[in-house]
């Protein structure tokens, strides 16, 4: 992993940075002298890995607060208690996810793998925007990175059916939710981009990465297409290192917008730079988590 320069001063929010590829992103931040908050939604995980990642990097600028994706009241608990704290945001990685998952509903009635993979992120990151467009200047910009996958390239969005109510499949439902995420962070940063915000947005592709979501799992034919262009599993911390490039790396300093796969920008599928699609789904979602449109005043 390349060397990059210490973050004296920044904050940063990692959700999921219990375990996995959040694990490391959080632990390297902090080793980078950054003030990392931990967001799960497992206390004794949690205070774990602030336990483990103080010890490893000495730096006592770590913590856990508590954050459940899938429960849209959590997440407005957590926006309210880092508020609390009246510290800056500098950087905000949306890493968290569930895979695969059977049929199910979070507590507010979303299929799963979208409510917490995207629509829990969706609202996290709009609820935290005002504080990263605060806490970002014209030489440094704040910085949101989301972890979506290759799987992406497979996926379908479905407008008319968001929740695969008509027709449920794990594989299908995990593309979905990953495809959202990118579309989501093109949007986001049109629109930031429209506002002067010196905030940038850019979606990382970890690869595939030897985590706790990956057991037990068979993958559908599909997935085959693109599987096999990664022959070998990284380990997480190998799958932490896009995540941490895309937050620290001067190389992306302004840079907004873009797919990163090993450190490289990279094209992602065709159908994520659909402007108009990409703005459907901003519509929706708004509408979905009960929050006011920002696009419909630019």
């Amino acid at each position: 992993m390349p060397i990059f320069p210490l973050q004296h001063g920044k904050v940063a929010i990692v959700t999921g940075g219990s375990g996995g590829i959040g694990y490391h992103t959080a632990k390297h931040l902090a080793r980078l002298d950054m003030h990392v908050i931990i967001a799960g939604n497992c206390e004794n995980e949690g205070q774990e890995a602030v336990r483990k990642i103080k010890e490893e990097t000495l730096n006592e600028k770590v913590e856990f607060i508590h954050c459940d994706l899938a429960s849209m009241k959590s997440i407005q608990q957590f926006v309210q208690q880092f508020g609390v704290k009246n510290c800056p945001l500098h950087v905000l990685v949306n890493n968290a996810g569930v895979m695969l998952v059977p049929e199910r509903k979070t507590e507010d009635g979303f299929e799963e793998h979208f409510g917490v993979n995207y629509l829990g992120h969706f609202l996290l990151t709009n609820l935290l925007l005002d504080m990263l467009k605060q806490s970002g200047t014209h030489s440094l910009n704040a910085r949101v990175i989301s972890v979506s996958s290759a799987v992406h390239y497979v996926g379908e969005l479905h407008l008319n059916d968001l929740q695969s109510r008509y027709s449920y499949s794990p594989h299908g439902a995990y593309a979905q939710s990953k495809l959202a995420l990118v579309l989501f962070t093109y949007r986001l940063q049109h629109l930031l981009t429209a506002e002067g915000s010196s905030v940038t947005a850019n979606v990382v592709d970890p690869g595939v990465v030897d985590t706790d979501l990956y057991r037990h799992v068979f993958w559908a034919v599909r997935m085959v297409k693109w599987i096999t262009s990664w022959l070998f599993f990284k380990t997480a911390e190998e799958g932490a290192s896009t995540s941490i490039y895309a937050a620290v790396s001067p190389e992306l300093e302004g840079v907004g917008g873009t797919y990163l796969y090993n450190e490289q920008r990279t094209k992602s599928v065709d159908v994520s730079y659909d402007e108009e699609l990409q703005r459907k789904l901003w519509t929706e979602s708004c509408k979905m988590v009960g929050i006011s449109d920002i696009s419909r005043c630019l």
